[in-house]
Order: C-alpha cells, then structure tokens, then sequence
C-alpha cells in the first residue's frame, strides 16, 4: 500500500508509526510545508520521503489530509481535483463546514471525512506517539457520502489501529465536539491566563503548582493557530457549550457568596457522578 500523510505533526505522525508496523512494506510519503518538520519525520523514520503536495497524490491508495481545520478546508478541493481512484480521508476536529465545503465535487465520493479521537497538547514530528490510538474512537461522519469501497478502507484501518468506530452525521459530531473537547481546552486556555495574571503579582504561584493545577492546563499548551481554526468553524456550537459552562460557573460563585454550603455540596456531589461514565 502506498499512503501519503499530509501533516507530520502529532496526529499525522502518529498514524505513520503505527500503520509502518501493521501493513509491513507499506511507503509513506510526507508532505509538509514546514522544511523542517519534513526533514525530522525522515529522521525519525516516520516516512520513506517527502514530496510536495501535488506530486504525491498520484503515487497514493490512500491519503491522509492531518493539517488545521482551516487548511483542510482550503486544500480539500484542490487534492480532490487530483483524485482518480484514491481515497483522501482527513482526521480533522471538526466536519460539517469541511464536508459542506466538498458536497458537490465531482469525486466527494472518494472522501471520507473522520476524526480519531485522541490527541496531546504537543506538536510537531516529535509529539508522535507509538500506540496512540488504540481502545480510542474514531468517528466517520456522513458515510453514506462516500464510496463503499472508500469507507470500507478507512474502517479497515482504524480497526488496525486498535479503534472502535463511531457513526453520526457532521453537524453531530460537531456538537459533540464541543462538549467533549472545545470548551475543555477553552477552559484551560483561560484558567491559565489568570494564573499567568496572578504570577504577575506573585510569581510564587508557580512554586506552589502540583499534579492538580498541572493536569486542568494542561490543554493550555496546545497548538495556538489549530486551535483557534477549531474554535471558529465550531464558534456556534462551542458559544452554546461555554454559555452553558458559564452558567455553571456562577452557580459555585452564587454558593460561595451566599455561604450556600449545603448547595455547594449537592453541585460537587452531582459533578462526582461523571465517574459513571469516566473510569
């Protein structure tokens, strides 16, 4: 099988080290407009060699479009107009607006719009994790969409890779999304800048940070231009998330300014029951 990987980073080049040891004698070739990101990746053996964009898609069974939302969303076309019979899966943190973008090209059908739910706060070649996705989700959205042959592929793969696989439609996932995702790393990103405008003041604060504070900003380390390109294709899902954390917020602030302790106690006890749902 012959695989091109757009995007070399954390989740593209996650995907390469693992599909190397399932399908052996795979070639992968990388493409990445970062000249140093693409020379680390073959350091790092995640890839055979690195072409540009355009040149690698004719060699391709399969291509794996791993960049920000943003530039999915402009690229998908132009790699779609290069298509014959390859497959072009992206792995993408949201999909309604990329799959809206591409509903009427001629080879949509070769398209699989996914999203393998797993993901650090680090970058680049070197962010690459060996095992990565296994016992995580892979949603593929609007799969009626796509060719069965194409779907049936990507299932394949994912499969490998260890996932489970999740069914829904774009503006579903995207919801979703929100939720699960968005608004936790929205929160990490504003819990640590007021920290940050606290040790400005202070800069004992940092000296007191242990394992709790570390691992609620953690999330606040990610990528800033993936992240913001996230945010405003899902901007309306995630201001109904964040009006609704907001909401939440007050709650605690209103029990604390009333010295309600009692109620204080039943919103911490309600949020505990989470664990039914997360080990």
């Amino acid at each position: 099988m012959n695989i091109s990987i757009i995007g070399l980073g954390l989740i593209g080049g996650s995907m390469s080290l693992a599909l190397r040891k399932i399908f052996p004698g795979v070639v992968v070739t990388g493409v990445d407009r970062n000249p140093a990101h693409a020379e680390e990746a073959l350091k790092l053996g995640f890839v055979d060699r690195v072409l540009e964009i355009e040149k690698s898609i004719p060699f391709a069974d399969l291509v794996i479009i791993a960049i920000p939302v943003d530039a999915t969303n402009r690229l998908l076309p132009e790699i779609l107009n290069q298509v014959t019979e390859q497959v072009v899966m992206d792995v993408g943190s949201t999909k309604k607006i990329i799959c809206d973008t591409v509903k009427d090209h001629v080879k949509r059908s070769r398209f699989v719009a996914t999203h393998p739910m797993w993901g650090t706060e680090h970058s680049g070649p070197s962010a690459a994790v060996n095992g990565a996705f296994v016992h995580k989700a892979a949603v593929i959205c609007n799969r009626e969409e796509s060719d069965t042959d194409a779907v049936l592929l990507v299932e394949d793969i994912y499969r490998q890779l260890g996932m489970h696989l999740v069914y829904m439609n774009a503006a579903e996932h995207d919801v979703h999304a929100a939720y699960i995702s968005h608004v936790s790393h929205i929160t990490s990103f504003a819990l640590a800048n007021t920290v940050l405008e606290k040790e400005k003041e202070d800069n004992a604060i940092f000296e007191l940070a242990s394992g709790g504070f570390e691992s609620t900003v953690r999330l606040a380390k990610s990528n800033p231009g993936m992240w913001e390109a996230i945010f405003k294709q899902n901007r309306e899902n995630v201001l109904d998330v964040l009006n609704e954390h907001i909401s939440q917020l007050r709650k605690f602030k209103t029990c604390l300014e009333k010295e309600n302790y009692e109620y204080l106690g039943e919103l911490i006890r309600q949020a505990n029951t989470i664990k039914r749902i997360l080990k």
